[in-house]
Protein backbone atom coordinates (compact mmCIF):
# COMPACT_ATOMS: atom_id res chain seq x y z
CA UNK A 1 0.00 0.00 0.00
CA UNK A 2 2.03 3.41 -1.13
CA UNK A 3 1.56 6.37 1.35
CA UNK A 4 -0.82 7.75 -0.25
CA UNK A 5 -3.64 4.85 0.06
CA UNK A 6 -5.14 5.80 3.54
CA UNK A 7 -5.52 9.60 2.05
CA UNK A 8 -7.49 8.10 -0.30
CA UNK A 9 -9.58 5.77 1.40
CA UNK A 10 -10.72 8.65 3.96
CA UNK A 11 -11.57 10.51 0.72
CA UNK A 12 -13.71 7.09 -0.50
CA UNK A 13 -15.45 6.44 2.80
CA UNK A 14 -16.37 10.34 2.91
CA UNK A 15 -18.36 10.28 -0.34
CA UNK A 16 -19.62 6.42 0.49
CA UNK A 17 -20.98 7.84 4.01
CA UNK A 18 -23.26 10.29 2.34
CA UNK A 19 -25.51 7.31 1.45
CA UNK A 20 -26.20 7.42 5.27
CA UNK A 21 -28.12 10.71 4.39
CA UNK A 22 -30.16 10.20 1.57
CA UNK A 23 -32.16 13.12 0.20
CA UNK A 24 -32.04 14.82 -3.38
CA UNK A 25 -31.43 18.43 -3.56
CA UNK A 26 -34.58 20.22 -3.20
CA UNK A 27 -35.41 23.92 -4.22
CA UNK A 28 -36.61 26.81 -1.61
CA UNK A 29 -38.76 28.82 -4.52
CA UNK A 30 -40.48 31.25 -2.75
CA UNK A 31 -44.92 31.06 -4.39
CA UNK A 32 -45.93 34.28 -4.98
CA UNK A 33 -49.37 35.62 -3.43
CA UNK A 34 -51.81 36.34 -5.14
CA UNK A 35 -55.20 38.10 -4.69
CA UNK A 36 -58.10 36.48 -5.57
CA UNK A 37 -60.82 38.70 -8.47
CA UNK A 38 -63.18 38.27 -5.95
CA UNK A 39 -63.76 37.00 -2.42
CA UNK A 40 -66.86 35.18 -2.87
CA UNK A 41 -66.38 32.56 -5.80
CA UNK A 42 -63.40 29.76 -5.54
CA UNK A 43 -60.82 31.11 -8.04
CA UNK A 44 -59.52 28.74 -11.21
CA UNK A 45 -58.17 25.52 -9.61
CA UNK A 46 -59.50 26.25 -6.20
CA UNK A 47 -62.47 24.67 -4.20
CA UNK A 48 -62.70 27.53 -1.61
CA UNK A 49 -63.09 31.20 -1.67
CA UNK A 50 -61.51 33.51 -0.11
CA UNK A 51 -64.97 34.25 2.27
CA UNK A 52 -64.67 30.92 3.05
CA UNK A 53 -61.01 30.88 4.32
CA UNK A 54 -61.07 33.90 6.50
CA UNK A 55 -64.10 32.49 8.34
CA UNK A 56 -61.75 29.32 9.13
CA UNK A 57 -58.65 31.22 9.75
CA UNK A 58 -61.01 33.49 12.23
CA UNK A 59 -61.53 30.28 14.61
CA UNK A 60 -57.62 29.84 15.27
CA UNK A 61 -56.55 30.43 18.99
CA UNK A 62 -53.79 32.78 17.09
CA UNK A 63 -56.13 34.94 15.50
CA UNK A 64 -58.72 35.28 18.23
CA UNK A 65 -55.83 36.07 20.61
CA UNK A 66 -54.38 38.56 18.68
CA UNK A 67 -58.06 40.44 17.90
CA UNK A 68 -58.17 40.43 21.86
CA UNK A 69 -55.19 42.45 21.79
CA UNK A 70 -55.76 44.60 19.44
CA UNK A 71 -59.04 45.84 17.58
CA UNK A 72 -59.87 46.77 14.15
CA UNK A 73 -57.46 43.67 12.34
CA UNK A 74 -58.60 43.48 8.59
CA UNK A 75 -58.12 40.32 7.03
CA UNK A 76 -57.00 39.71 3.47
CA UNK A 77 -56.76 35.87 1.72
CA UNK A 78 -54.30 35.04 -1.27
CA UNK A 79 -53.98 31.70 -2.64
CA UNK A 80 -49.96 30.86 -1.85
CA UNK A 81 -49.15 28.36 -4.92
CA UNK A 82 -51.39 25.73 -5.65
CA UNK A 83 -53.66 24.16 -3.16
CA UNK A 84 -53.03 26.77 -0.27
CA UNK A 85 -53.80 29.87 0.93
CA UNK A 86 -52.18 32.79 3.02
CA UNK A 87 -54.56 34.82 5.45
CA UNK A 88 -53.06 37.51 6.99
CA UNK A 89 -54.19 39.90 9.75
CA UNK A 90 -53.11 43.81 9.13
CA UNK A 91 -53.39 47.03 11.51
CA UNK A 92 -52.54 49.46 8.94
CA UNK A 93 -49.89 48.16 6.89
CA UNK A 94 -48.33 45.75 9.76
CA UNK A 95 -49.90 42.13 9.32
CA UNK A 96 -50.23 40.78 12.61
CA UNK A 97 -51.41 37.61 12.05
CA UNK A 98 -51.20 34.77 9.29
CA UNK A 99 -52.60 31.68 8.61
CA UNK A 100 -51.64 28.81 6.15
CA UNK A 101 -55.31 26.97 5.60
CA UNK A 102 -55.34 23.60 2.87
CA UNK A 103 -57.68 24.47 -0.03
CA UNK A 104 -59.29 20.90 -0.63
CA UNK A 105 -59.37 19.60 2.88
CA UNK A 106 -60.30 23.19 4.68
CA UNK A 107 -57.18 22.36 7.54
CA UNK A 108 -54.93 24.99 9.38
CA UNK A 109 -51.90 24.20 8.55
CA UNK A 110 -49.92 27.09 10.48
CA UNK A 111 -50.86 30.12 12.33
CA UNK A 112 -48.62 32.45 13.81
CA UNK A 113 -48.38 35.66 15.75
CA UNK A 114 -45.61 38.11 16.52
CA UNK A 115 -41.90 38.11 15.07
CA UNK A 116 -43.03 34.88 13.31
CA UNK A 117 -45.29 36.56 10.98
CA UNK A 118 -42.83 38.35 9.90
CA UNK A 119 -39.87 36.16 9.30
CA UNK A 120 -40.46 33.39 8.57
CA UNK A 121 -36.95 31.74 9.18
CA UNK A 122 -37.94 32.10 13.11
CA UNK A 123 -40.88 29.52 12.24
CA UNK A 124 -38.64 26.43 13.08
CA UNK A 125 -38.82 24.98 9.43
CA UNK A 126 -36.93 21.85 9.23
CA UNK A 127 -34.04 21.99 7.39
CA UNK A 128 -34.70 25.19 6.12
CA UNK A 129 -30.67 26.19 7.29
CA UNK A 130 -28.39 23.26 6.68
CA UNK A 131 -30.62 20.57 5.45
CA UNK A 132 -29.52 17.14 7.31
CA UNK A 133 -26.94 18.63 9.14
CA UNK A 134 -28.91 19.37 11.97
CA UNK A 135 -29.90 16.10 12.49
CA UNK A 136 -28.25 14.10 15.52
CA UNK A 137 -26.37 11.56 13.40
CA UNK A 138 -24.53 13.88 11.38
CA UNK A 139 -24.27 17.00 14.28
CA UNK A 140 -23.12 14.61 17.08
CA UNK A 141 -20.06 13.36 15.37
CA UNK A 142 -18.92 16.50 14.09
CA UNK A 143 -18.89 18.00 17.62
CA UNK A 144 -16.68 14.82 18.64
CA UNK A 145 -14.63 15.00 15.89
CA UNK A 146 -14.12 18.81 16.56
CA UNK A 147 -13.07 17.95 20.42
CA UNK A 148 -11.51 14.62 20.06
CA UNK A 149 -7.94 15.06 18.70
CA UNK A 150 -7.27 17.69 20.97
CA UNK A 151 -8.58 16.31 24.25
CA UNK A 152 -5.51 15.50 26.13
CA UNK A 153 -6.31 12.87 29.14
CA UNK A 154 -3.24 13.90 31.34
CA UNK A 155 -4.55 17.25 31.66
CA UNK A 156 -8.52 17.36 31.53
CA UNK A 157 -8.93 21.11 32.65
CA UNK A 158 -6.60 22.38 30.27
CA UNK A 159 -8.19 25.95 28.91
CA UNK A 160 -8.36 24.28 25.62
CA UNK A 161 -10.91 21.62 26.51
CA UNK A 162 -13.05 24.64 27.97
CA UNK A 163 -12.45 26.73 24.66
CA UNK A 164 -13.30 24.29 22.21
CA UNK A 165 -16.74 23.04 24.70
CA UNK A 166 -17.60 26.83 24.44
CA UNK A 167 -17.62 26.66 20.39
CA UNK A 168 -20.09 24.36 20.46
CA UNK A 169 -22.14 25.86 22.99
CA UNK A 170 -24.05 27.63 20.08
CA UNK A 171 -25.72 24.34 19.57
CA UNK A 172 -27.97 24.52 22.60
CA UNK A 173 -29.34 28.03 21.21
CA UNK A 174 -29.49 26.41 17.88
CA UNK A 175 -31.58 23.37 18.88
CA UNK A 176 -34.26 26.27 20.34
CA UNK A 177 -33.95 27.58 16.77
CA UNK A 178 -34.60 24.77 15.34
CA UNK A 179 -37.77 24.28 17.59
CA UNK A 180 -38.90 28.13 16.34
CA UNK A 181 -38.53 28.99 20.36
CA UNK A 182 -36.81 32.28 19.11
CA UNK A 183 -37.36 33.92 22.37
CA UNK A 184 -35.23 30.87 24.05
CA UNK A 185 -32.48 30.75 21.48
CA UNK A 186 -31.43 34.57 21.00
CA UNK A 187 -30.80 35.00 24.94
CA UNK A 188 -28.48 32.21 25.11
CA UNK A 189 -26.22 33.33 22.33
CA UNK A 190 -24.85 36.18 24.45
CA UNK A 191 -23.17 34.06 27.12
CA UNK A 192 -21.60 32.15 24.80
CA UNK A 193 -19.89 35.59 22.32
CA UNK A 194 -19.28 37.20 25.98
CA UNK A 195 -16.87 34.23 27.13
CA UNK A 196 -15.49 34.22 23.54
CA UNK A 197 -15.01 38.00 24.18
CA UNK A 198 -13.11 38.35 27.07
CA UNK A 199 -11.14 35.20 26.43
CA UNK A 200 -9.48 36.84 23.26
CA UNK A 201 -8.87 40.08 25.07
CA UNK A 202 -6.71 38.62 27.50
CA UNK A 203 -5.13 36.19 25.41
CA UNK A 204 -4.60 39.99 22.57
CA UNK A 205 -3.33 41.81 25.85
CA UNK A 206 -1.07 39.34 27.36
CA UNK A 207 -0.15 36.21 25.27
CA UNK A 208 0.98 33.43 27.73
CA UNK A 209 2.59 29.68 26.74
CA UNK A 210 0.41 26.70 28.07
CA UNK A 211 1.97 22.96 29.11
CA UNK A 212 0.73 20.36 27.20
CA UNK A 213 1.02 19.46 23.31
CA UNK A 214 -1.87 20.75 20.93
CA UNK A 215 -2.66 17.75 19.91
CA UNK A 216 -1.96 15.11 22.67
CA UNK A 217 -2.66 11.61 21.02
CA UNK A 218 -2.93 12.11 17.05
CA UNK A 219 -0.16 11.62 15.13
CA UNK A 220 0.20 14.11 12.04
CA UNK A 221 -0.92 11.49 9.68
CA UNK A 222 -4.04 10.84 11.03
CA UNK A 223 -4.91 14.78 11.14
CA UNK A 224 -4.61 14.47 7.28
CA UNK A 225 -6.55 12.12 7.09
CA UNK A 226 -9.52 12.85 8.92
CA UNK A 227 -8.89 15.96 6.86
CA UNK A 228 -9.55 14.67 3.88
CA UNK A 229 -12.65 12.95 4.99
CA UNK A 230 -14.11 15.49 6.20
CA UNK A 231 -13.45 18.08 3.09
CA UNK A 232 -14.78 15.18 0.86
CA UNK A 233 -17.88 14.84 2.73
CA UNK A 234 -18.56 18.30 3.19
CA UNK A 235 -18.02 18.39 -0.94
CA UNK A 236 -20.13 15.29 -1.00
CA UNK A 237 -22.83 16.75 1.30
CA UNK A 238 -23.32 19.81 -0.61
CA UNK A 239 -24.24 18.54 -3.22
CA UNK A 240 -26.29 16.01 -2.40
CA UNK A 241 -28.29 17.62 0.33
CA UNK A 242 -27.94 21.11 0.73
CA UNK A 243 -30.12 24.34 -0.50
CA UNK A 244 -28.96 27.55 -1.02
CA UNK A 245 -30.65 30.36 1.16
CA UNK A 246 -31.25 33.92 -0.33
CA UNK A 247 -28.67 35.03 0.21
CA UNK A 248 -26.34 32.75 -2.05
CA UNK A 249 -29.43 33.51 -4.21
CA UNK A 250 -28.27 37.46 -4.19
CA UNK A 251 -25.10 36.49 -4.81
CA UNK A 252 -25.73 35.04 -8.26
CA UNK A 253 -28.50 37.65 -9.28
CA UNK A 254 -26.53 40.21 -8.58
CA UNK A 255 -23.88 38.47 -10.65
CA UNK A 256 -25.91 38.32 -13.72
CA UNK A 257 -26.53 41.97 -13.52
CA UNK A 258 -23.03 42.84 -13.05
CA UNK A 259 -22.72 41.04 -16.42
CA UNK A 260 -25.65 42.03 -17.99
CA UNK A 261 -24.38 45.58 -17.73
CA UNK A 262 -27.10 46.25 -15.23
CA UNK A 263 -27.57 48.81 -12.19
CA UNK A 264 -27.02 46.33 -8.74
CA UNK A 265 -28.39 48.89 -6.25
CA UNK A 266 -32.35 50.05 -6.09
CA UNK A 267 -36.16 49.81 -5.87
CA UNK A 268 -37.23 47.20 -8.12
CA UNK A 269 -33.50 46.20 -9.10
CA UNK A 270 -33.95 42.54 -7.91
CA UNK A 271 -36.76 39.95 -8.27
CA UNK A 272 -39.46 39.98 -5.81
CA UNK A 273 -38.64 36.69 -4.25
CA UNK A 274 -35.03 38.52 -3.17
CA UNK A 275 -36.19 42.11 -3.27
CA UNK A 276 -33.44 43.07 -0.73
CA UNK A 277 -30.84 40.89 -2.00
CA UNK A 278 -29.09 44.24 -3.14
CA UNK A 279 -28.05 44.31 0.96
CA UNK A 280 -24.29 44.05 0.14
CA UNK A 281 -21.13 45.76 -1.41
CA UNK A 282 -20.19 44.56 -4.93
CA UNK A 283 -17.52 42.85 -4.32
CA UNK A 284 -19.53 40.19 -2.78
CA UNK A 285 -21.52 40.12 -6.46
CA UNK A 286 -18.29 40.28 -8.22
CA UNK A 287 -17.06 36.90 -6.32
CA UNK A 288 -19.89 35.15 -7.93
CA UNK A 289 -19.42 36.73 -11.23
CA UNK A 290 -16.87 33.97 -12.67
CA UNK A 291 -19.03 31.03 -11.35
CA UNK A 292 -22.84 32.57 -13.15
CA UNK A 293 -20.64 33.33 -15.97
CA UNK A 294 -19.89 29.73 -16.66
CA UNK A 295 -23.12 28.16 -15.11
CA UNK A 296 -25.71 30.90 -15.64
CA UNK A 297 -28.43 32.02 -13.93
CA UNK A 298 -31.71 30.72 -15.06
CA UNK A 299 -34.27 33.44 -14.00
CA UNK A 300 -35.79 31.31 -11.30
CA UNK A 301 -34.69 30.16 -7.53
CA UNK A 302 -33.84 26.45 -8.91
CA UNK A 303 -30.88 24.85 -7.86
CA UNK A 304 -28.41 27.39 -8.42
CA UNK A 305 -25.32 25.48 -9.15
CA UNK A 306 -22.97 28.89 -9.35
CA UNK A 307 -23.85 29.74 -6.00
CA UNK A 308 -23.11 25.97 -4.77
CA UNK A 309 -19.65 26.04 -6.31
CA UNK A 310 -18.87 29.36 -5.25
CA UNK A 311 -19.55 28.38 -1.48
CA UNK A 312 -16.97 25.25 -2.13
CA UNK A 313 -14.52 27.28 -3.55
CA UNK A 314 -15.00 29.90 -0.44
CA UNK A 315 -14.41 27.00 1.82
CA UNK A 316 -12.26 25.42 0.29
CA UNK A 317 -9.99 28.40 0.24
CA UNK A 318 -9.90 29.36 3.91
CA UNK A 319 -8.72 25.61 4.55
CA UNK A 320 -5.94 25.90 2.47
CA UNK A 321 -4.85 29.30 3.73
CA UNK A 322 -5.05 28.01 7.44
CA UNK A 323 -2.93 25.12 6.41
CA UNK A 324 -0.66 27.25 4.75
CA UNK A 325 -1.32 29.66 8.02
CA UNK A 326 -0.18 27.33 10.47
CA UNK A 327 3.18 26.70 8.65
CA UNK A 328 4.25 30.53 8.33
CA UNK A 329 3.63 30.24 12.34
CA UNK A 330 5.74 27.47 13.46
CA UNK A 331 8.65 25.79 11.83
CA UNK A 332 8.99 22.73 10.18
CA UNK A 333 6.75 19.76 11.93
CA UNK A 334 5.32 22.39 14.40
CA UNK A 335 4.10 24.39 11.38
CA UNK A 336 2.83 21.09 9.56
CA UNK A 337 1.35 20.25 12.42
CA UNK A 338 -0.21 23.74 13.42
CA UNK A 339 -1.53 24.44 10.00
CA UNK A 340 -3.24 20.80 10.02
CA UNK A 341 -4.91 21.50 13.29
CA UNK A 342 -6.09 24.76 12.05
CA UNK A 343 -7.71 23.35 8.71
CA UNK A 344 -9.01 19.85 10.75
CA UNK A 345 -10.78 22.13 13.35
CA UNK A 346 -12.42 24.44 10.66
CA UNK A 347 -13.72 21.63 8.71
CA UNK A 348 -14.66 19.71 11.95
CA UNK A 349 -17.17 22.55 13.58
CA UNK A 350 -20.40 22.41 12.09
CA UNK A 351 -21.45 26.22 11.95
CA UNK A 352 -18.62 26.02 8.89
CA UNK A 353 -20.60 23.14 7.45
CA UNK A 354 -23.88 25.05 8.01
CA UNK A 355 -22.42 27.62 6.02
CA UNK A 356 -21.30 25.42 3.57
CA UNK A 357 -24.85 23.38 3.16
CA UNK A 358 -26.82 26.41 2.91
CA UNK A 359 -24.53 28.43 0.27
CA UNK A 360 -24.55 31.09 1.55
CA UNK A 361 -21.60 34.11 1.24
CA UNK A 362 -20.42 34.36 4.86
CA UNK A 363 -16.94 32.16 4.18
CA UNK A 364 -16.15 34.82 2.28
CA UNK A 365 -15.75 36.84 5.20
CA UNK A 366 -13.63 34.13 6.76
CA UNK A 367 -11.29 33.51 3.61
CA UNK A 368 -10.25 37.35 3.13
CA UNK A 369 -9.63 37.60 6.76
CA UNK A 370 -7.57 34.73 6.66
CA UNK A 371 -5.56 35.89 3.74
CA UNK A 372 -4.75 39.56 5.57
CA UNK A 373 -3.93 37.26 8.29
CA UNK A 374 -0.84 35.67 6.41
CA UNK A 375 0.09 38.82 4.52
CA UNK A 376 1.19 39.75 8.12
CA UNK A 377 3.80 36.42 8.32
CA UNK A 378 5.50 38.22 5.84
CA UNK A 379 9.23 38.52 6.68
CA UNK A 380 9.80 42.06 8.02
CA UNK A 381 11.57 42.99 4.75
CA UNK A 382 8.80 43.01 2.71
CA UNK A 383 6.55 44.83 5.21
CA UNK A 384 5.22 47.24 2.35
CA UNK A 385 4.24 44.12 0.60
CA UNK A 386 2.20 42.87 3.38
CA UNK A 387 0.51 45.90 4.40
CA UNK A 388 -0.58 46.20 0.52
CA UNK A 389 -1.50 42.67 1.11
CA UNK A 390 -3.66 42.63 4.01
CA UNK A 391 -5.14 46.37 3.19
CA UNK A 392 -6.52 44.80 -0.40
CA UNK A 393 -7.91 41.56 1.82
CA UNK A 394 -9.26 43.83 4.14
CA UNK A 395 -10.82 46.17 1.51
CA UNK A 396 -12.29 43.02 -0.45
CA UNK A 397 -14.24 41.91 2.80
CA UNK A 398 -15.15 45.20 3.37
CA UNK A 399 -16.87 45.99 0.03
CA UNK A 400 -18.43 42.77 0.06
CA UNK A 401 -20.04 42.65 3.64
CA UNK A 402 -19.20 46.00 5.55
CA UNK A 403 -18.15 44.19 8.52
CA UNK A 404 -14.23 43.68 8.40
CA UNK A 405 -13.91 47.71 8.31
CA UNK A 406 -13.80 47.39 11.91
CA UNK A 407 -10.39 45.56 11.66
CA UNK A 408 -8.90 48.66 9.57
CA UNK A 409 -7.07 50.03 12.48
CA UNK A 410 -5.71 46.68 13.69
CA UNK A 411 -4.35 45.21 10.32
CA UNK A 412 -2.73 48.72 9.26
CA UNK A 413 -0.64 48.52 12.55
CA UNK A 414 0.32 45.39 11.80
CA UNK A 415 3.03 43.29 13.70
CA UNK A 416 6.10 44.67 15.52
CA UNK A 417 7.04 48.50 15.54
CA UNK A 418 4.83 51.00 14.09
CA UNK A 419 6.27 51.49 10.51
CA UNK A 420 4.67 54.93 8.84
CA UNK A 421 5.29 53.44 5.73
CA UNK A 422 3.27 50.19 6.18
CA UNK A 423 0.68 52.32 7.49
CA UNK A 424 0.75 54.45 4.58
CA UNK A 425 0.72 52.07 2.39
CA UNK A 426 -2.20 49.75 3.93
CA UNK A 427 -4.25 53.13 3.78
CA UNK A 428 -3.53 53.77 -0.13
CA UNK A 429 -4.50 50.40 -0.90
CA UNK A 430 -7.52 50.11 1.07
CA UNK A 431 -8.55 53.22 0.23
CA UNK A 432 -8.33 52.63 -3.51
CA UNK A 433 -9.72 49.00 -3.38
CA UNK A 434 -12.71 50.28 -1.60
CA UNK A 435 -13.24 53.45 -3.52
CA UNK A 436 -13.09 51.20 -6.68
CA UNK A 437 -15.27 49.13 -5.49
CA UNK A 438 -18.42 51.22 -4.09
CA UNK A 439 -17.91 53.93 -6.45
CA UNK A 440 -17.89 52.12 -9.78
CA UNK A 441 -21.71 50.42 -8.87
CA UNK A 442 -23.06 53.36 -7.23
CA UNK A 443 -26.71 53.60 -8.19
CA UNK A 444 -28.49 56.57 -10.21
CA UNK A 445 -29.39 57.77 -6.35
CA UNK A 446 -26.11 58.16 -5.45
CA UNK A 447 -24.08 57.53 -1.91
CA UNK A 448 -27.59 58.13 -0.20
CA UNK A 449 -29.43 55.50 -1.91
CA UNK A 450 -26.79 53.29 -1.99
CA UNK A 451 -26.52 53.40 1.88
CA UNK A 452 -30.12 52.70 2.43
CA UNK A 453 -30.06 49.82 0.37
CA UNK A 454 -26.99 48.38 2.03
CA UNK A 455 -26.30 49.39 5.16
CA UNK A 456 -29.28 51.35 6.13
CA UNK A 457 -31.24 48.41 5.31
CA UNK A 458 -29.37 46.02 7.78
CA UNK A 459 -29.21 48.31 10.42
CA UNK A 460 -33.05 49.46 10.73
CA UNK A 461 -34.29 46.16 10.60
CA UNK A 462 -36.65 45.43 13.10
CA UNK A 463 -35.60 42.04 13.72
CA UNK A 464 -36.38 39.64 16.43
CA UNK A 465 -33.05 37.73 16.15
CA UNK A 466 -30.93 39.93 19.07
CA UNK A 467 -31.65 41.00 22.24
CA UNK A 468 -32.04 44.53 21.07
CA UNK A 469 -34.73 43.41 19.09
CA UNK A 470 -36.83 41.31 21.43
CA UNK A 471 -36.57 43.36 23.99
CA UNK A 472 -37.69 46.46 24.72
CA UNK A 473 -36.02 49.93 26.29
CA UNK A 474 -32.59 49.08 26.01
CA UNK A 475 -31.49 52.05 23.44
CA UNK A 476 -28.93 53.68 26.10
CA UNK A 477 -27.11 50.23 27.28
CA UNK A 478 -27.06 49.44 23.24
CA UNK A 479 -25.59 52.98 22.21
CA UNK A 480 -23.01 52.43 25.29
CA UNK A 481 -21.74 48.92 23.94
CA UNK A 482 -21.70 49.73 20.36
CA UNK A 483 -19.11 53.31 21.66
CA UNK A 484 -17.41 50.60 23.84
CA UNK A 485 -16.83 48.44 20.64
CA UNK A 486 -15.71 51.27 18.60
CA UNK A 487 -13.66 52.26 21.19
CA UNK A 488 -11.82 48.63 21.16
CA UNK A 489 -11.38 49.32 17.09
CA UNK A 490 -9.45 52.14 17.02
CA UNK A 491 -7.79 50.83 20.98
CA UNK A 492 -6.19 47.89 19.41
CA UNK A 493 -3.75 50.20 16.80
CA UNK A 494 -2.33 51.39 19.80
CA UNK A 495 -2.12 48.45 22.44
CA UNK A 496 -0.16 46.85 22.80
CA UNK A 497 2.76 48.16 21.58
CA UNK A 498 4.21 44.96 20.64
CA UNK A 499 2.57 42.24 19.05
CA UNK A 500 2.75 39.00 17.19
CA UNK A 501 0.44 37.45 14.54
CA UNK A 502 -1.08 35.27 17.49
CA UNK A 503 -2.06 38.57 19.31
CA UNK A 504 -3.40 40.26 16.73
CA UNK A 505 -5.58 36.97 15.43
CA UNK A 506 -6.83 37.74 19.07
CA UNK A 507 -7.59 40.74 18.56
CA UNK A 508 -9.06 40.88 15.29
CA UNK A 509 -11.55 37.95 16.73
CA UNK A 510 -12.29 40.43 19.91
CA UNK A 511 -13.32 43.02 17.65
CA UNK A 512 -15.68 41.07 15.52
CA UNK A 513 -17.58 39.43 18.45
CA UNK A 514 -17.99 43.00 19.91
CA UNK A 515 -19.02 43.65 16.22
CA UNK A 516 -21.48 41.29 16.66
CA UNK A 517 -22.61 41.90 20.07
CA UNK A 518 -23.90 45.46 18.81
CA UNK A 519 -26.05 43.98 15.76
CA UNK A 520 -29.85 44.05 15.88
CA UNK A 521 -29.81 41.15 13.61
CA UNK A 522 -27.71 37.57 14.56
CA UNK A 523 -27.50 34.55 13.07
CA UNK A 524 -25.62 31.77 13.66
CA UNK A 525 -24.10 31.77 10.06
CA UNK A 526 -21.78 34.94 11.42
CA UNK A 527 -20.12 32.40 13.89
CA UNK A 528 -17.52 31.79 10.87
CA UNK A 529 -16.80 35.11 10.44
CA UNK A 530 -14.45 35.72 13.85
CA UNK A 531 -13.57 31.41 13.38
CA UNK A 532 -10.07 31.49 12.24
CA UNK A 533 -9.14 34.33 14.72
CA UNK A 534 -10.71 32.22 17.70
CA UNK A 535 -8.94 29.32 16.39
CA UNK A 536 -5.54 30.54 16.03
CA UNK A 537 -6.06 31.82 19.32
CA UNK A 538 -6.85 29.17 21.43
CA UNK A 539 -4.57 26.97 19.62
CA UNK A 540 -1.07 29.60 20.01
CA UNK A 541 -0.53 28.85 23.45
CA UNK A 542 0.44 25.06 23.06
CA UNK A 543 3.34 23.58 20.65
CA UNK A 544 2.38 21.52 17.74
CA UNK A 545 4.33 17.74 18.72
CA UNK A 546 2.23 14.55 20.07
CA UNK A 547 3.22 13.77 23.77
CA UNK A 548 6.65 11.95 23.92
CA UNK A 549 7.96 14.28 20.90
CA UNK A 550 10.87 16.64 21.08
CA UNK A 551 10.09 19.63 18.47
CA UNK A 552 12.93 21.83 17.71
CA UNK A 553 13.25 24.65 19.32
CA UNK A 554 13.90 27.04 16.63
CA UNK A 555 11.49 30.09 16.75
CA UNK A 556 8.69 31.13 13.63
CA UNK A 557 9.01 34.08 11.23
CA UNK A 558 6.88 35.93 13.55
CA UNK A 559 8.75 35.40 16.57
CA UNK A 560 12.38 35.63 15.02
CA UNK A 561 11.35 39.30 14.08
CA UNK A 562 9.99 39.81 17.75
CA UNK A 563 12.89 38.47 19.34
CA UNK A 564 15.39 40.58 16.55
CA UNK A 565 13.49 43.68 17.88
CA UNK A 566 13.88 43.33 21.21
CA UNK A 567 17.72 42.97 20.54
CA UNK A 568 17.61 46.29 18.81
CA UNK A 569 15.91 47.85 21.96
CA UNK A 570 18.20 46.56 24.41
CA UNK A 571 21.03 47.47 22.36
CA UNK A 572 19.57 50.78 22.13
CA UNK A 573 18.67 51.25 25.72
Amino acid sequence: MTRRSPLAAAALLAILSLGLLGGAPTVDAASDLKEPPTQSKPPSGFERSARQVIAIAARTDEVQAERRRRRGLEPTAYTKGPGRWQIGYFAGDKERAQVIVDDRSGAVLEAWTGPQVAWSMARGYEGAFGRKLNAPYVWIPLCVMFLLPFFDPRRPFRLLHLDLLVLLAFGASHVFFNRGEIDTSVPLVYPVLLYLLVRVLLAGFRRREHPGPLVPIAPATWLAIGLVFLVAFRIGLNVTDSNVIDVGYAGVIGADRIADGDQLYGEGEFPDNNAHGDTYGAANYLAYLPFEQVMPWSGDWDDLPAAHTAAVLFDLVTIGGLLLLGRRLRPESEGRRLGLALAFAWSAFPYTLFVLSSNANDTLVSMLVVLALLALTMKPARASASAAARGGALALGTAAKFAPLALAPLFARGVGKLRLGSLVVFGVVFALVTATLLVGFLPDGGWREFYDRTVGFQANRDSPFSVWGQFGGLETPHTVVKAAVAALALLVAFVPRRRDVFQVAALGAAVLIGLQLTADHWFYLYVVWFLPFVLVTIFAPYRGATEGEQPRERAGPDELASSSQARRETAVA
